[in-house]
């Protein structure tokens, strides 16, 4: 009874949010036809059935996986950067003082003067990893840092009276406390990677990149592939988005389960 109650409730929450994107979509519509210049505004319907057309060819494809590819790789050396220096900082006051003010300045700096100073020193097609790769480090650096801080001490105190080792001690009591932090870490990068990529490849234009066509089609001022374009990137951001956190749900109901299993024996 419980599980149907969540179904249906799962269901009901997917349904409103579809509402929610139709309305907005036909005010997109209604705008659009108020409007009444293609030059300025598209139809959404416009827009889907460009995006149809660009998905049959074989560019399209080379294009949006390039991009993906690039983004990609920014997006996991960040995160992995970000749990090494996490580590490394936490067991050396040094580094976190050498490294701290670095870290911060690049939190806080505006993403396109990354992009321009890269522009001078990388190679086009490699800046929207570097920017990713950027873009994500502070971040997970200071979540999987914040978590790793905030382990029990208690536990801390009782592996090393056990004789537990660094070993099942990383793994039955670091790794579960800082989870959640890192968790919390990639939802939030997964986005600022993709739009600090894609930023960059629109100001770079390296070949076969989506933010390349985005630039080119404001400069041909083809509106319609620019919104298809758009579209598009925020389509793939959401979708990869929901496939990285159903994974990482799925990963802790497998966990309940066996804890339940544990206590039934």
């Amino acid at each position: 009874m419980m599980i149907s109650i969540t179904r249906k409730s799962k269901i009901n929450k997917f349904l409103i949010r579809c509402a929610s994107v139709l309305f907005w979509f036909l005010v997109w519509h209604i705008i659009s036809v108020f409007v009444d210049q293609e030059i300025l505004l598209v139809s959404p319907v416009e827009v889907i059935e460009r995006i149809g057309e660009m998905a049959v060819t074989a560019e399209f494809w080379k294009i949006t996986s390039m991009s993906l590819l690039r983004i990609f790789m920014g997006l996991f050396l960040g995160i992995i950067a970000g749990v090494v220096f996490a580590a490394a900082t936490h067991h050396s006051n040094f580094l976190y003082n050498l490294l701290y003010p670095l870290l911060s300045a690049v939190k806080a700096t505006p993403v396109t003067s990354f992009i321009l100073l890269a522009f001078v020193w990388i190679q086009s097609p490699y800046i929207p990893v570097f920017i990713s790769f950027l873009m994500v480090l502070p971040v997970v650096w200071g979540n999987v840092l914040e978590g790793i801080r905030n382990t029990d001490t208690g536990l801390l105190e009782m592996a090393k009276v056990m004789g537990l080792g660094k070993k099942k001690t990383l793994f039955k009591i670091y790794v579960p406390s800082v989870k959640p932090y890192f968790v919390a870490a990639c939802a939030t990068v997964t986005g600022l990677a993709w739009k600090a990529g894609i930023a960059a490849e629109v100001i770079t234009h390296p070949v076969f990149a989506i933010g390349t066509k985005m630039y080119y089609s404001k400069i041909y001022l083809e509106t319609r592939d620019l919104l298809a374009w758009t579209l598009l990137v925020i389509v793939i951001s959401v979708l990869f988005e929901k496939v990285f956190l159903g994974i990482i749900k799925r990963d802790r109901r497998g966990e309940r389960s066996g804890g339940q299993n544990k206590k039934s024996v």
